[in-house]
């Protein structure tokens, strides 16, 4: 019966059994993780139990009838009630194995161009026949800005800009990352600090750094819990969840990191280079 915790710790849940697993890749999700897409699975409501951390949850309604809680010291997303009733569990935060393996990529016809579906897992444009699911609104979209890269948090309450030439794009499997953006790993675009800002919202973000990490923080929106980015002035960078941007990053994802700690339930299937820790150099 799969466990699972937060990033902080503060907030942690018995699932009881898991069945479903599968990758969702619309908008919603990605903003909510700022990963490539998110993971799920099933638990009967009957089973589910809150272990801890009840009074420290937030809540965001990103779809009709469907809210999305999160843990508003650290930002990690946290089970939710489908629309019949059931637990869904974000599998990045799992403290144990899921008992259960991937059956679908749901929502794939909104797979960004920079992370792709290469697996031999079942593909549904939208959902399979028979899953139920809270609908999909379609946010209006801004016009581009001419030279920028466009972002936003999952309420939108939060947006920012990249003007300068970003530095490289990652792919982290990290623990710290799995729990921080409750996904199977994350993305990563490393912008220079001085090319990017915020528009709107930025009194809006909070940020949660690990104690016993050098440079581990993740910041996220109170309001709706979708990961933001977190300037680092001292390396002089701005670190990007690329699951929250509004356009195609114009560079290729280059590299996976930390790969010693990939999720066991996740197969890497492109041809990137590897590294079992962080990046070389």
């Amino acid at each position: 019966m799969p466990r699972g915790s937060c990033l902080c710790g503060d907030v942690g849940w018995d699932s009881g059994e898991l069945t479903i697993l599968h990758h969702c890749h619309c908008s919603l999700c990605r903003k909510a993780h700022g990963a490539p897409f998110a993971s799920w699975a099933y638990a009967a409501a009957e089973e589910f139990r809150w272990l801890n951390g009840e009074d420290g949850i937030g809540e965001f309604e990103s779809s009709p009838g469907f809210v999305r809680p999160f843990c508003r010291r650290c930002g990690s997303s946290l089970p939710a009630h489908d629309t019949e009733g059931q637990r869904v569990v974000p599998l990045g935060c799992l403290d144990e194995e899921p008992g259960c393996e991937a059956v679908a990529h749901v929502y794939a016809a909104s797979c960004p161009a920079w992370s792709g579906i290469r697996d031999e897992v079942a593909q549904f444009d939208e959902l399979p026949p028979g899953m139920e699911g809270a609908e999909v609104p379609q946010r209006e979209r801004q016009a581009p800005v001419p030279g920028a890269l466009r972002g936003s948090c999952l309420c939108g309450g939060v947006a920012w800009l990249v003007t300068g030439e970003p530095i490289i794009a990652r792919f982290c499997h990290c623990s710290r990352c799995r729990k921080a953006r409750s996904a199977a790993y994350t993305a990563n675009l490393v912008v220079p600090s001085k090319g990017f800002r915020f528009t709107a919202g930025e009194e809006r973000t909070t940020d949660f750094h690990v104690p016993d990490a050098r440079f581990f923080h993740c910041s996220f929106c109170q309001t709706c819990g979708g990961s933001t980015p977190r300037v680092d002035p001292d390396r002089g960078i701005a670190i990007v969840p690329m699951g929250a941007l509004d356009d195609e990053p114009g560079i290729e994802v280059a590299e996976h990191i930390w790969v010693r700690s990939k999720a066991s339930w996740h197969e890497i299937t492109d041809d990137l280079p590897q590294h079992e820790a962080g990046p070389p150099g």
